[in-house]
């Protein structure tokens, strides 16, 4: 497990780290669910809990779970891999009750059931939300897709002729071959600007106050986005 800790640090940042060492520290969480944590990171943050911290049960959910993932699930029996979309109320009834979800860069990509249901999906069964998110610094949220093509590739880190980004636009109401759902409801693109009073308000709604927040500055080179790191609490 060390050795793994060891390849993934220059890969995991700081600020979730430190996320994840004050709810566990300070709240005692025994148990935890990783919702979209393997892509980038190979479950890093996962891993990282289950070596830091007595924890009794753990998830770690995402559409694609890699080797690397296969292979450490194989000497840590308290964890569960589930190979789905957490947007899926059976995923949520798999994970029943967990003391801490973590949303790390997910929750501007979910759609159908979109970002705040998410929050509402799992609030009642948990105790915390760790949530790392790119938050949008307009007056309000919004669906980015509707703002059009050129619009929209100014406010992503992505260009038009990349990976899933390439027929975007060409097919958005076309069916995906791989999502069972079509283009521009598919979770592998970026879907929201999300505000902070929207995302603070939905967990206030679903029963969460905010008990730890830091703006880690622009995000990259888009001059609509930061960085924000946010802990609620029940």
């Amino acid at each position: 497990m060390k050795k793994l800790l060891r390849k993934f640090k220059k890969r995991l940042m700081t600020e979730k780290i430190h996320m994840i060492n004050y709810v566990f520290d300070t709240f005692k969480a025994q148990s935890f669910a990783d919702l979209g944590g393997i892509w980038g990171v190979d479950g890093g943050y996962t891993f990282y809990t289950l070596e830091k911290f007595p924890v009794e049960k753990a998830f770690l959910v995402d559409t694609n779970i890699s080797d690397v993932v296969m292979s450490k699930k194989k000497t840590i029996p308290q964890l569960a891999l589930i190979k789905d979309n957490f947007g899926s109320h059976d995923v949520a009834r798999q994970i029943g009750s967990v003391d801490v979800i973590f949303l790390f860069d997910v929750l501007l990509h979910q759609v159908s059931p979109n970002w705040d249901e998410i929050i509402k999906i799992y609030s009642d069964n948990t105790k915390s939300f760790i949530v790392y998110n790119q938050q949008f610094k307009g007056s309000k949220t919004v669906r980015l897709l509707d703002l059009g093509q050129e619009e929209y590739f100014k406010n992503v880190p992505h260009k038009i002729d990349e990976g899933q980004y390439k027929l975007l636009f060409e097919k958005m109401y076309e069916m995906h071959p791989q999502h069972n759902r079509i283009y521009r409801d598919i979770h592998n693109v970026w879907q929201w600007g999300i505000t902070d009073n929207d995302l603070v308000d939905v967990m206030k709604v679903n029963g969460f106050e905010m008990v730890y927040f830091k703006n880690d500055g622009q995000w990259g080179k888009l001059i609509n986005f930061e960085g924000h790191a946010f802990i609620f609490k029940k």
